[in-house]
């Protein structure tokens, strides 16, 4: 199902399959949200949960027994109930189910709200532990931006500028996906990363733990409007789009989690930045999408 949005001159659209927003656009009628063209990539706003990016040969370990997931959980291909809607908000939820325990065993609520602002949007992930033990998991946002964002431009002629100047190295992700010991010196003092698809063509993905910066803004070389968003609640961020096809988007990704780890011990409990929920208890975190 479709619920549509509106405050203002801003609109938006979320679909109950997966949870997702699926369009933004402002007074102009400019789209900021990726289209799914499975050309470049069928995804266009995808939420991660439980876990985020690959396990280890597709498993994981919770008290000594093994699970099945695929990459990045199984939230992406739920279908939401809605909790809850008014015209510039939708709350979606998902609960456990004999489908998800058979791959996840633990009992839990996972609520999403996609709420309009006066200049964009945010996405909060609440997750309840309606059970009797504590409960893990990892969340983040997929969030696929059009770049460019006007006619006429390049993806080149965009820039990731942050809200601090950064001296950091990106995670390079092994063949499979995994976090692995490689390191690339991405940010070496400066606020801005030059967009160019060579880098996503050799790196897959770059990958941000424990920077200073709490936003960063995507925006063209020459000014204009562009989109910053605020992961500051979130301890990792990575961009991504698709190597090798030249694709015309940039994924936003506020983590909280990340894909295994080259080495570990399969274990849930020690993936990097996996929360642990006790009985009764609830955890949220937000990022926001403003219009600069």
């Amino acid at each position: 199902m479709r619920i549509e949005l509106r405050r203002g001159a801003l609109t938006a659209a979320v679909e109950t399959k997966g949870g997702e927003l699926v369009s933004f656009r402002d007074e102009r009628g400019t789209e900021y949200i990726w289209s799914g063209d499975p050309k470049y990539w069928p995804g266009r706003n995808p939420n991660l949960f439980p876990i985020v990016g690959n396990l280890v040969d597709g498993k994981v370990s919770v008290d000594g027994r093994s699970y099945e997931m695929t990459r990045h959980g199984f939230a992406r291909r739920s279908e939401f109930a809605v909790a809850e809607r008014g015209e510039d908000y939708a709350v979606l939820e998902l609960r456990d189910s004999p489908e998800t325990l058979a791959c996840y065993p633990y009992h839990f609520v996972l609520r999403i709200r996609h709420q309009l602002t006066d200049s964009g949007f945010y996405t909060q992930f609440e997750v309840q532990n309606p059970g009797s033990e504590d409960l893990l998991f990892c969340v983040g946002g997929h969030t696929g931006i059009n770049c460019p964002l006007r006619e006429g431009e390049r993806f080149e002629d965009y820039r990731l500028v942050f809200d601090e100047v950064e001296d950091a190295q990106s995670i390079v992700p092994s063949a499979r996906g995994y976090m692995s010991a490689r390191r690339e010196h991405i940010l070496n003092h400066t606020d801005t990363i030059a967009l160019d698809h060579g880098v996503f063509d050799r790196l897959d993905t770059i990958i941000f733990e424990g920077l200073r910066s709490k936003g960063v803004t995507l925006r063209h070389k020459d000014g204009g409007r562009g989109v910053y968003m605020d992961f500051g609640e979130f301890p990792m961020i990575a961009f991504w789009t698709m190597g090798g096809v030249n694709a015309p988007y940039i994924c936003l990704e506020p983590w909280r989690g990340c894909a295994a780890v080259e080495g570990e011990s399969g274990e849930f409990a020690d993936k990097p930045h996996a929360v642990r929920l006790a009985p009764g208890g609830e955890k949220k975190l937000r990022y926001t999408v403003e219009l600069r």
